[in-house]
């Protein structure tokens, strides 16, 4: 073939244009731990951090790269093309890491021109110098990127002379058309990306069950994903011939399962992708279905479990050891009313009997601690990796008669594998049913439209596509393979934010050419697949970064313009391609398998060139009509007459010369290799936020607005200084100078000093909310503690809000927050017109205030203007919001299948038990407090049923008095204008043991009857009745002295005295703030709930409030000598003299800082944007939805096989 030069000059460096520079790649894990460094690599100098980490964590060979190098000269290769090895005869010799991105370029294109040299595409040298250079340019400057096995395993071999041991991989001779084993690990590499492969009905043998798993582990080793059609395998009611019955389809899947997850930790750093996909007429089609809904629950349970029986137990232990009797009485429940109390309460929760004798048994043997682990919802957490489904895309595979039984309310069989006979009858809409929940309840099961997916089928004579890989775009025979790459569309914009439409062709002519080069360089890891491979040559070439392309350009992704644009795209691509596949077919030959096919593969490509010209009608052989392009839609015309010149083309030549390749195309998720392009969106997928967190060199993020908002700005003819505004509104000013409401005048009046606020601005560039910098890491300790007055325990208390502690209103807090951390969204931004608001959607709602997000129709409505100018399929994630039921799951199933779309994921928000929502529940302001969520009318009812519960629920056994000596405290207030003294007696280990009532110049009677009620009370406790029942029973009850309580600063207003009391107990002993009036954000200190008594004032030294807080008496008078401050930093005496150890936190009080940190991070990402998730990598929290996939915005890793 002969290559033009569109982007470099001849006997000029392809690199001679673009400046390089030396950055650090550094990645870290969210607790700071390096996961991966590397030091002055060079890159190109327009390269992101994120892009530069990408290409140097994931795509830089780490180890075996020589410093010294020789050619090893072919005869029939140019010197300059020939493969080179390291020179053993040079002195300095060593080895070490690829450093520079050129010796990537370098080796990919180097391998690739070699290997197309050696197969007769050039037709020259200068052809080949020219495609050479032409390639390099293009990745250097991130116009194309391919899968990414080509960038782990391409070129090593003809770069560096890097080789091993065979690893069982098969190719076909170019030369000889040969079946060949390999003799080499390296010297054919295996760039493929996506495979499909069988599985026959048989144990042990070749192409059988087992057999699979070995040849998917081949494939996971060096990066890749591949699916398989598993309803050949027989239901778990059928027999065997031997006698007996199956273990089913299911039971072999779990083993598929468990051995792709051991998988994903080995090999390479991606994870295993893989793809199930099972008929709908299977006879364990609707256990499949449920299937992971079964094992999310089974995760519920797990997670739900664990931490129920973790809690009973540790309060057993705790029960058994808190106890003041003799002997063995502490360990008899009927000796020990607590003892009895809590193994009543785990009954009741469902704790195993054999696990509450297990702990009291540890208990007396004297152990006081127990450790039981409890589990997460995280997706790579201990619980998932217990039950099985988690490491697989499952999709059914749907025909349009299983549609047309639905519509029509028609039964539907399920058939038997081994002889065809009828399994099972079931109503069709029923099974639909339960597809509709599994996908709305876990977003599982995918959908794949079996007919319409054959009807576009080029090679039907060879059988039919029956599964696809992991992300579902690429859809072609059992053991075939597809190697990717994907254009980056941006990079083809021209000064007047049109497509560039001849480089856009040159480009795809160039990498039709590569794709189809790696097909015979190629080595693959079964015998079938090499043959078929070899036979189809079947190709991925695609795009990514549309959402981008369309909003630069100003067109909303949800409107007919930009669908019309996005399938102009598609036409001309998948065109130009046929076109070239047909080019290279007249030099070399079409595929071997397309005489068999030439008919169907010439009405397949007459169906594509109708749709390009708009023709609603005249199709062959199709039982659903594309949607086709309308032209009209489009102001530059020019793009979707190049589209049909493109079709005109690729159907004249392969009228004359056949096709190279049976298929040519598909739009894959991009998930690492888009951000390695620096895309802000992936595939044909539109934003999932307006502003990005940007990785910095020396670490951390700054917060940016996508660089496709001030372009489509401008192309709005918004003016520069409108454009400024609009963009300070969604990113803000990064500052709290000016700011309203809180800013730097208003700090210092609560005590902040310029250095605090020099340290508080450095955070606050890359805040997404002014709260986050307001804590103890940023400002410091000592300076929350002794200037502002805020205690340990709030500061260790995740949910405390600094601000509102140091009086700022909500509304202030929101005003600053919206001036200095922007709104992450442009809704009800300045100047911003509404019908501009569309161009702006994204995936989801942005930022805090953000609602609105792109509906799912416009999700599906996108992928079917594409999908008739794709040769296989499109991956991309259907999303949802929270609140869609079944019905609208199955709705969107339906008009998929309608508009002629070949597959549909639908991901609602929320649907996986991993994966936290978008939207709170209620927002914590909004959620009421117990009372008010009481009927008024039944309370008096109530009071009385609960007063019966805790009248029966007492205990004979020990009385556990309290100590003689003990401490507690005294609480004055008064209560409807009397006053009210209220005493409490403690254990020692804090727990409330006895209460006392007076009331001060009341009635004999009165006064008596209270004391004695107090006495009551207090014998009740001693004998294990429960401070909750007291509680509930005497909280809400009505009788005078009632009204205004003054002298108690958590509790305002009591329906009695008795209210008052229990009220004050609840929240001081029980934490029951829902029973509280007021927050304790006034006070700075947490023992006791005293009218004004003891307030900390902010020069104050710690141990002067623990002796104001403490009893002299109780230490009978040296507490000045031994009383100590300890907090998790520094510990005082009242001399300051000495340091004393830390005392230990308990296991329980790690647990909840470790949870409540987590869900905090993960609250923290959903708002940047991201899907919460931990990346299973590098732990970072940045992981997006990506096609059907996730991929982590950090380190790049990604869930899918792109």
């Amino acid at each position: 073939m002969k290559i033009q030069r569109h982007f470099t000059e001849d006997n000029q460096s392809p690199y001679s244009g673009i400046n390089f520079k030396k950055v650090t790649s550094e990645i870290k894990n969210p607790d700071g731990s390096l996961v991966f460094k590397l030091e002055d690599l060079e890159v190109p100098e327009s390269w992101s951090q994120v892009a530069s980490d990408i290409i140097a964590q994931k795509y830089f060979r780490k180890a075996g790269v020589p410093n010294k190098l020789k050619r090893k000269n072919e005869k029939s290769v140019p010197s300059w093309l020939s493969p080179r090895e390291a020179d053993e005869d040079a002195e300095d010799l060593s080895y070490s890491s690829e450093k520079t991105s050129q010796q990537v370029f370098d080796r990919l294109a180097g391998a690739w021109t070699y290997w197309g040299w050696k197969g007769n595409y050039f037709s020259s040298e200068d052809d080949a110098k020219s495609f050479f250079d032409e390639v390099r340019f293009m990745l250097a400057t991130q116009m194309i990127a391919p899968n990414s096995p080509q960038w782990f395993n391409t070129g090593l071999n003809w770069a560096y002379g890097i080789d091993g041991p065979s690893q069982g991989h098969f190719y076909v001779d170019n030369d000889t058309g040969k079946l060949t084993r390999s003799n080499s690990s390296y010297e054919r590499p295996q760039p493929h990306a996506c495979f499909i492969q069988s599985i026959d009905d048989d144990l042990v043998n070749d192409g059988g069950i087992m057999d699979l798993w070995v040849r998917e582990a081949r494939l996971f080793k060096y990066g890749s994903g591949t699916g398989t059609n598993f309803s050949n395998l027989r239901g778990s009611t059928e027999g065997l011939s031997g006698g007996g019955r199956s273990s089913g389809l299911m039971s072999f899947l779990k083993i598929g399962d468990r051995a792709a997850g051991a998988i994903k930790s080995g090999g390479t750093t991606r994870r295993a992708a893989k793809m199930v996909v099972v008929d709908i007429d299977h006879p364990d089609i609707e256990e499949f279905i449920k299937w992971k809904v079964t094992e999310e629950q089974k995760v519920a349970a797990l997670v739900t479990g664990s931490k129920i029986c973790s809690s009973h137990l540790k309060r057993i232990m705790s029960a058994c050891h808190n106890c003041e009797a003799d002997g063995e009485s502490c360990f008899d429940p009927k000796m020990n009313p607590a003892l009895k109390r809590e193994i009543l309460a785990a009954k009741n929760n469902q704790v195993p009997d054999n696990y509450i004798q297990r702990i009291i048994h540890f208990a007396k043997q004297g152990y006081k601690n127990i450790e039981f682990e409890t589990y997460n919802t995280d997706w790579d957490s201990e619980a998932y990796v217990t039950v099985s489904g988690q490491n697989s895309n499952n999709s059914i595979r749907v025909t349009d008669d299983f549609i047309h039984a639905i519509q029509e309310d028609k039964d539907w069989d399920l058939i038997n594998r081994t002889d065809g006979s009828v399994n099972k009858t079931i109503k069709a809409r029923d099974l639909w049913d339960q597809v509709g929940y599994s996908a709305w309840a876990c977003a599982d099961p995918g959908i794949q439209f079996h007919t319409t997916i054959n009807d576009w089928h080029t090679c039907p004579e060879s059988g039919e596509i029956k599964a696809s890989n992991p992300c579902s775009e690429y859809m072609f025979l059992d053991n075939t393979a597809c190697n990717l790459a994907s254009l980056n569309l941006m990079t083809f914009m021209d000064e007047n934010k049109s497509l560039d439409t001849g480089a856009f062709k040159h480009a795809v002519r160039l990498w039709t050419l590569i794709l189809e080069i790696s097909v015979m360089m190629a080595q693959f890891p079964s015998k079938e697949i090499a043959k078929l491979s070899y036979e189809y040559r079947t190709l991925g070439l695609g795009y990514a970064n549309l959402g981008g392309f369309l909003m630069s350009k100003g067109v909303p992704y949800d409107s007919d313009e930009g669908r019309s644009i996005c399938g102009a795209i598609t036409a001309l691509m998948t065109g130009m391609s046929y076109a070239t596949s047909a080019e290279i077919a007249s030099e070399l030959g079409p595929f071997p398998g397309y005489q068999q096919n030439s008919k169907n593969m010439l009405r397949v490509i007459r169906n594509h060139r109708r749709a390009a010209y708009g023709h609603e009608d005249g199709y062959e052989e199709l039982n659903i009509n594309p949607v086709p392009l309308i032209v009209e839609n489009i102001r530059d015309t020019n793009l979707g007459i190049e589209a049909q010149k493109a079709w005109d083309l690729a159907y004249q030549e392969g009228q004359k010369h056949g096709y190279r390749n049976a298929q040519t195309t598909v739009i894959a998720p991009t998930g690492t290799i888009g951000l390695v392009m620096d895309c802000d969106t992936t595939g044909i997928e539109p934003d999932f936020a307006m502003v990005k967190f940007k990785k910095l060199a020396g670490g951390g993020y700054f917060k940016i607005i996508n660089q496709t908002v001030p372009k489509a700005l401008s192309e709005l003819q918004y003016t520069n200084d409108e454009v400024s505004d609009i963009i300070n509104y969604a990113v803000g000013y990064g500052t709290l100078k000016d700011a309203p409401g809180v800013n730097h005048e208003s700090l210092k009046e609560k005590g902040f000093t310029d250095e605090i606020l020099d340290v508080l601005e450095t955070n606050l560039e890359s805040a997404f909310d002014i709260k986050f910098a307001f804590n103890e890491f940023t400002i410091g300790r000592e300076f929350c503690l002794n200037s502002l007055g805020v205690s340990q325990e709030q500061l260790s208390d995740f949910s405390f809000n600094m601000l509102g502690f140091l009086g700022f209103s909500p509304d202030e807090i929101e005003e600053a927050n919206t001036y200095c951390c922007g709104t992450m969204t442009l809704e009800q931004s300045p100047h911003l017109k509404d019908e501009h608001l569309s161009v702006f959607d994204c995936a989801n709602p942005c930022g805090r205030i953000g609602k609105r997000a792109l509906s799912v129709e416009s999700h599906i409505r996108m992928m079917a203007a594409a999908q008739p100018f794709i040769s296989g399929a499109i991956s991309k994630t259907i999303n949802m919001p929270n609140d869609a039921d079944v019905e609208e799951c199955n709705e969107a199933y339906l008009l998929s299948w309608k508009l002629g779309t070949k597959a549909n994921a639908l991901y609602r928000d929320g649907s996986k038990l991993s994966q936290p929502l978008a939207s709170k529940l209620v927002d914590e302001d909004d959620v009421p407090s117990e009372e008010s969520l009481s009927e008024p009318e039944n309370l008096i009812e109530k009071t009385i049923n609960i007063a019966q519960e805790a009248a029966n629920s007492i205990v004979h056994g020990s009385r556990n008095k309290v100590p003689d000596r003990r401490k507690g405290y005294i609480q004055k207030a008064i209560v409807g204008g009397h006053k009210v003294y209220l005493h409490t007696g403690e254990y020692e280990d804090g727990s409330l043991g006895e209460i006392f009532i007076d009331m001060h110049k009341e009635g004999a009677f009165l006064r008596s009857l209270m004391n004695n009620f107090a006495i009551a009370i207090s014998i009740g406790l001693q004998y294990g009745v429960p401070l909750e029942e007291y509680v509930e029973a005497y909280t809400f009850t009505r009788f005078d002295p009632a009204g205004v309580v003054q002298g108690n600063n958590r509790i305002k207003n009591a329906t009695s005295i008795l209210d008052y009391v229990f009220r004050e107990l609840a929240v001081s002993y029980l934490g029951r703030n829902d029973l509280a009036h007021a927050d304790d954000t006034d006070v700075d200190f947490a023992l006791g709930t005293g009218a004004n008594e003891g307030t900390l004032k902010n020069n104050e030294i710690p141990w002067k409030l623990v002796k104001k807080m403490s009893s002299q008496g109780f230490l009978r008078g040296k507490g000045s000598d031994n009383l100590m401050v300890v907090n998790s930093s520094e510990t005082y005496s009242a001399e300051d003299a000495h340091v004393s150890d830390q005392p230990q936190v308990s296991e329980a009080v790690i647990s909840t800082t470790s949870t409540d940190e987590r869900m905090n991070q993960i609250k923290n990402a959903r708002m940047m944007g991201y899907e919460g998730d931990s990346c299973p990598e590098c732990g970072s929290f940045t992981l997006v939805r990506n096609g059907t996939c996730l991929k982590c915005d950090t380190c790049g890793a990604t869930t899918g096989c792109s």
